[in-house]
């Protein structure tokens, strides 16, 4: 077991706070949004004493010394203040037909038009630590948009404000039919179609004081994501909730503090709500239209004290240990692969075949499969990559 750490990436949506107080450490100042804790290398996690890893700096380079492959898979902490970008991302398929033909193309692995970074798919899962996670996850049936347009149109009527646009759009998606929402999206994002739209959009949200069409028109004033994420549905994740994106499912992370946990990989279809590459024609061959019920994901207890995110791809699970002074000791959990384990809260000992560790809240550690099981003991919350 190894004690492991990284330097949060400051990306403009970060908060400024939230990273900070879990790892027990004064504000930046800057944005933090993402803690990275895997061998992905665009932020490879760090080995505190390379003494423990036969002098390897990162856990990507520990594994390669052994002769190991790299992680499947990419665990996170993310605090989102701001609204991220709407995407939709690949199956393997889609993500392996896409890359070899970007390369047959001759586009550039840096390319900002580049779509496909690598050729795997980019499963996700996020479970909210904050006590509310906000986010925006697949389409809402059409009635219910055309619903909230008539609303808007409505508040922005009684403003003697514009309504045509509003009204044009509700009369086409009713008039679609079953590609209503495929329609939708591609007229949004094509051209400069959606611009008198948004702007009816962003007044309205303002007279009915929406909190997040307002901060959508603060953010990305005049991006026709705004049209799209009208489509989508609202979601409110309480703490210990989780939800699973698979391939397909559009979506957006507005704010929170979670811990997410993906496949390793680089593919996004950005569709609003950015100012990088959106590949319309691309992102309608890789985005589910169809409307789903809101993709929570329950848990297995597999005893008192441990549950664990079973999604229904290989690449990874998530296990969520919370002790109590009641709860001495967790069963045995078998680690499949090696794991990444992440302190959370209060102070807790691991046990595996070979070793053990302690780890306070904002600690981390990779732990090998050679351990084959580890148990818990203590008092607090962790959430190991499995």
């Amino acid at each position: 077991m190894i004690r492991v750490d990284n330097t949060p990436r400051d990306y403009a949506w970060g908060s400024l706070t939230d990273i900070a107080k879990l790892r027990g450490v004064e504000p930046t100042g800057k944005p933090e949004a993402e803690l990275w804790l895997g061998t992905h290398p665009g932020s490879p996690t760090q080995i505190l004493d390379v003494a423990q890893a036969d002098g390897a700096g990162t856990i990507a380079d520990f594994l390669t010394q052994r002769g190991d492959a790299p992680l499947p898979y990419l665990l996170k902490i993310l605090a989102a203040a701001h609204p991220l970008s709407i995407q939709a991302h690949p199956s393997p398929e889609q993500a392996r037909k896409g890359y070899d033909r970007e390369n047959a193309a001759g586009v550039a692995l840096d390319s900002p038009v580049r779509n496909y970074k690598d050729d795997s798919h980019k499963p996700e899962l996020i479970y909210a630590l904050s006590e509310s996670f906000e986010a925006l996850c697949g389409f809402r049936t059409v009635q219910e948009t055309i619903a909230e347009l008539e609303r808007l149109a409505a508040a922005n009527a009684q403003a003697c404000s514009p309504t045509s646009a509003l009204t044009e759009f509700s009369q086409q998606l009713l008039n679609r039919g079953a590609d209503a929402l495929s329609w939708a999206v591609e007229w949004a994002l094509s051209e400069d179609n959606a611009r008198a739209l948004v702007a009816e959009i962003s007044t309205a949200g303002a007279l009915i004081k929406d909190e997040l069409l307002m901060e959508l028109a603060r953010d990305y004033p005049g991006d026709p994501g705004v049209v799209v994420a009208l489509l989508l549905n609202r979601v409110t994740l309480r703490r210990g909730q989780a939800l699973y994106l698979p391939a397909g499912n559009m979506h957006a992370y507005i704010r929170g503090l979670g811990i997410e946990i993906m496949a390793a990989s680089d593919n996004v279809l950005r569709g609003g709500l950015t100012s990088k590459h959106v590949d319309v024609p691309e992102l309608l061959d890789v985005v589910k239209t169809d409307v789903l019920p809101v993709p929570i994901l329950e848990p297995v207890q597999v005893c008192p004290g441990v549950e664990i995110f079973e999604p229904d791809v290989p690449d990874f699970s998530l296990a969520h240990v919370h002790l109590e002074d009641h709860i001495t000791q967790t069963d045995a959990i078998v680690l499949r692969r090696h794991a990444i384990v992440t302190c959370t809260s209060g102070k807790l000992f691991i046990t595996g075949h070979e070793s053990k560790i302690e780890l306070s809240q904002g600690q981390h550690a990779f732990i090998s499969a050679d351990e084959q099981t580890i148990t818990v003991r203590g008092t607090g919350e962790l959430f190991i990559a499995l």
